[in-house]
């Protein structure tokens, strides 16, 4: 099992739960958290949800040792929105890394906390990729300065900055602590009172999935299959640097 699920006090809890891989986005568990959420969603004892992990990486991204390929940008797009459209708030707990298809399912979380420690990347742009469909959920809310920023770059940033531009709610010292006083504030909200609000504040990043995503999951899908992504994703599968054509 990739992602195990518990319950107490009006709070389903999804921990990603594949450390062979940095929780990477596989067939598998992409497939398991959807139908976690799926009976989240249908339990009527379930105010809120929690997404967090084991081990020291959130999510990595894409798994890209996968045979016979890498989770399909479709299944990535259905995922993402399940997360937004989900009638219950979703919460994501990050004490560790995040890297390029991971800060997408960050993004597409309701409520984001993050330990001080914890830090991010868009690696995509490394491998020759790109962060196409994380954008669905990601830049409707981003501060588009650091968008292109990061995107470009690759750089990693830490959990303050991630913060600052969007991307998470809160970086603490105090996860636990923050965690409790967000998820005392949901056990006290009515269900309606939680669905309304959560569609007010989805609606620009659901526009952009009606706008965006079949574009955008075409656009991944080239990507994967052409040279300079397979020698990208050849080189960090062999630890070494790629070598462009140009």
């Amino acid at each position: 099992m990739f992602v195990r699920g518990a319950y107490e006090q009006g709070v389903t809890t999804l921990t990603l739960d594949s450390p062979h891989n940095r929780n990477a986005l596989s067939t598998r568990l992409v497939g398991e958290l959807r139908e976690g959420l799926a009976r989240a969603a249908d339990d009527a004892n379930t105010r809120a949800v929690v997404l967090t992990h084991t081990g020291g990486t959130f999510c990595s991204g894409a798994d890209l040792g996968e045979q016979p390929a890498p989770t399909g940008p479709e299944a990535l797009v259905a995922l993402f929105r399940t997360v937004v459209e989900l009638p219950k708030p979703v919460v994501a707990v990050v004490r560790g890394h995040v890297r390029a298809g991971g800060l997408g399912l960050v993004g597409a979380c309701d409520i984001a906390v993050a330990d001080e420690t914890s830090t991010f990347a868009f690696t995509e742009s490394r491998i020759g990729l790109a962060p196409a469909v994380i954008s669905l959920p990601l830049l409707p809310r981003l501060d588009p300065r650091a968008a292109s920023r990061y995107y470009l770059t690759a750089e990693r940033f830490g959990a303050a900055e991630a913060a600052r531009i969007g991307l998470i709610t809160a970086a603490t010292d105090t996860v636990d602590k923050t965690l409790e006083s967000i998820l005392e504030g949901l056990r006290r909200a009515s269900p309606q009172g939680l669905a309304e609000s959560k569609r007010l504040v989805t609606a620009e990043v659901l526009r952009a999935f009606d706008r965006d995503a079949t574009e955008l999951a075409e656009r991944s899908a080239r990507l994967f299959v052409s040279a300079e992504a397979r020698e990208g994703m050849t080189a960090f599968l062999e630890k070494r640097d790629p070598v462009w054509a140009h």
